[in-house]
């Protein structure tokens, strides 16, 4: 429990400067600008400048912290163990967080899931199988990422309008290739089917609730990499029980 309120603590710092600053640096607050001390992390305390609060998503991120810690703690994944399931729990909120508040993945946290996947996709499937599913995974996202900007240029010549909603980023992309690493081949096929049908049905929920709210309009694109982190969430916890 502990260290997934210190994993959680990581993560709200991380989204913060990340986006930002492109570098692990002193967090700023967004309202004045100004140094935000440790506290504002650890005890959810005001900015000392202009008294601005941690938002909702940092008081989320810990509670959401604490409670995957603590179901990682009761259901362990036996493939992977405790403090390695922890350290990809950390690693693939921060994907999320940052993908849903600035529709980023950034090259330095793909690079960093890369090492991630390279070691721990060699130690559970071997070197070539972890190789060849981090080519596949990124192969083929690659495919997808293609077609989908292939889809908007005929879609907005056709209209007479240009479209900017994309469906997959090319941090999509890199995400696809770390998760090859770590399912290795051809573990990864089933990732990216899974993330599909995800994706699929949370876009189509998404979708009718619009419609239901009068707030639809066309071309209303989600983040990919929370479907994609989800997938091989699932992949583990089914192969955990198998």
């Amino acid at each position: 429990m502990i260290l997934g309120w210190i994993g959680a603590n990581l993560v709200n710092y991380l989204a913060d400067v990340l986006p930002i600053e492109r570098k692990i640096t002193t967090p700023k607050c967004n309202r004045c600008g100004g140094h935000l001390s440790w506290k504002f992390y650890i005890l959810l305390a005001s900015c000392s400048h202009c008294g601005n609060k941690p938002s909702l998503r940092h008081k989320v991120v810990l509670i959401l912290g604490l409670f995957f810690s603590g179901l990682l703690a009761q259901f362990p994944l036996e493939n992977l163990g405790n403090y390695s399931a922890l350290l990809w729990l950390i690693y693939f909120s921060l994907v999320t967080v940052i993908d849903l508040e600035h529709r980023l993945i950034l090259h330095p946290v793909s690079l960093s899931g890369a090492v991630l996947g390279l070691i721990y996709g060699s130690a559970l499937h071997g070197y070539l199988p972890t190789l060849l599913g981090g080519a596949a995974g990124f192969g083929m996202m690659l495919i997808f990422y293609f077609l989908g900007q292939l889809f908007v240029r005929v879609l907005s010549k056709s209209r007479g309008e240009e479209i900017e909603e994309i469906a997959l980023g090319f941090g999509d992309v890199n995400l696809a290739g770390v998760i090859g690493l770590l399912l290795g081949w051809p573990g990864i096929i089933a990732g990216i089917f899974l993330a599909i049908l995800i994706g699929g049905v949370v876009s189509g929920g998404f979708l009718v609730l619009q419609v239901l709210r009068k707030k639809y309009h066309a071309f209303q694109a989600l983040p990919y990499g929370p479907f994609l982190v989800l997938s091989v969430i699932i992949l583990f916890y089914i192969s955990a029980n198998i």
